[in-house]
């Protein structure tokens, strides 16, 4: 696909928790349908009950298959456990396999990277390995603000594209027009 080395780029959507990134990537997607694009990675869907975040299900976006990847923390402790999340094993390995056969690919999602890979070197290293490859035409990661300065260490050719509450209504057409930009600039 790309040589890793030439226009690869990576978009950095970072934002505050529960400010829409992952839908804001959903719409995305929608628009980009038609294209019959090679979209690959992960997103992570929140699971709610009654307006509250419960769980986390992960989607391989080539062929739709959907796992419960985390449930909130009820206290535990361990390998795969951060202050808000108890995550599955089985579906964490299942997760990187996804995220290790997604390139080559057009658009490259990973939603999200998080404390596990960049404090701890666990969860989705594969992941890691799959966006510094540089094999797509773009790739978009969601990426918390307190971990920005960190993922923009790791992959220099980042374009930061940051979700507020206020800006969120307009930033489905920005985000769209980048992703496109950088699809049509690879060929």
């Amino acid at each position: 696909m790309n040589d890793p080395n030439a226009k690869s780029r990576v978009i950095l959507l970072s934002g505050p928790r529960g400010v829409g990134k992952t839908t804001l990537i959903l719409k995305m997607l929608d628009q980009l349908k038609p294209r019959q694009l090679d979209i690959a990675g992960i997103l992570s869907l929140p699971v709610e009950e009654k307006g509250v975040k419960t769980a986390i299900d992960g989607i391989d976006l080539r062929s739709g298959e959907t796992r419960r990847l985390a449930i909130r923390n009820t206290g535990a402790s361990g390998q795969w456990i951060t202050h808000q999340w108890q995550f599955d094993a089985d579906a964490m390995q299942w997760a990187n396999h996804v995220l290790k056969s997604s390139t080559p690919c057009d658009l490259l999602i990973v939603d999200e990277f998080g404390v596990l890979e960049f404090e701890r070197g666990q969860g989705w290293l594969e992941g890691l390995k799959a966006v510094d490859n540089g094999f797509y035409k773009a790739t978009v990661i969601i990426i918390r603000p307190e971990l920005l300065v960190e993922a923009q260490q790791r992959w220099s050719r980042n374009i930061i594209f940051e979700i507020t509450q206020e800006t969120r209504d307009a930033a489905l057409a920005k985000l769209s027009d980048l992703v496109t930009d950088l699809l049509l600039s690879s060929h």
